[in-house]
């Protein structure tokens, strides 16, 4: 029983986290809710086993990596094109200029493979140096080096002019 409440409790503070990571990866927030619960589900199957507390973040983020990675081989989802739903009404603290530029960099972010994609979320938007990287994702540190610049580069000529003005700080930064 304690370590249902546990594992409540954990659900509960991640939760929102692991789904943004997951938009980030995908770029369709359903799609995202998904992979979220494929993590979740994959964790709780494990949660028995972990004796670490400090594994279980990375523990996670393997799970939400390899589910977003086993679904973009599925022929129908690369077929499939997400659309974003523009809201009704925007919301009161809406700044149009912040929003634009999270449209245009999530757009070009969704032309970058899906591998590399990854990777950078992995790297920029999680904080995850080479090492965990490379764990969470199964595959050496070189590999991780590679695919994270080859992934920037073609972030940088998805977003042309817009570089400056619209991606973050992480994406206009050197490669490892």
């Amino acid at each position: 029983m304690r370590s249902e409440r546990h594992f409540s409790e954990y659900f509960a503070a991640r939760h929102e986290v692991v789904r943004r990571a997951a938009y980030l990866m995908c770029g369709d927030w359903h799609w995202a809710d998904d992979l979220t619960q494929a993590a979740f589900i994959r964790l709780a199957a494990g949660w028995h086993r972990i004796r670490d507390p400090r594994a279980v973040d990375a523990f996670l983020r393997t799970c939400l990596v390899r589910a977003y990675l086993s679904e973009t081989r599925r022929l129908w989802r690369r077929r499939e094109r997400p659309m974003a739903d523009p809201p009704d009404v925007a919301g009161a603290d809406d700044d149009a200029e912040t929003a634009t530029r999270r449209v245009v960099f999530a757009r070009a972010l969704r032309q970058v493979p899906p591998r590399q994609r990854v990777t950078l979320i992995c790297r920029f938007y999680q904080g995850m140096d080479v090492a965990e990287t490379a764990a969470a994702l199964g595959c050496s540190e070189g590999t991780v080096k590679s695919q994270t610049a080859r992934g920037l580069a073609t972030l940088r000529t998805a977003l042309g002019d817009a570089v400056a003005v619209t991606a973050p700080a992480w994406a206009t930064e050197g490669s490892a």
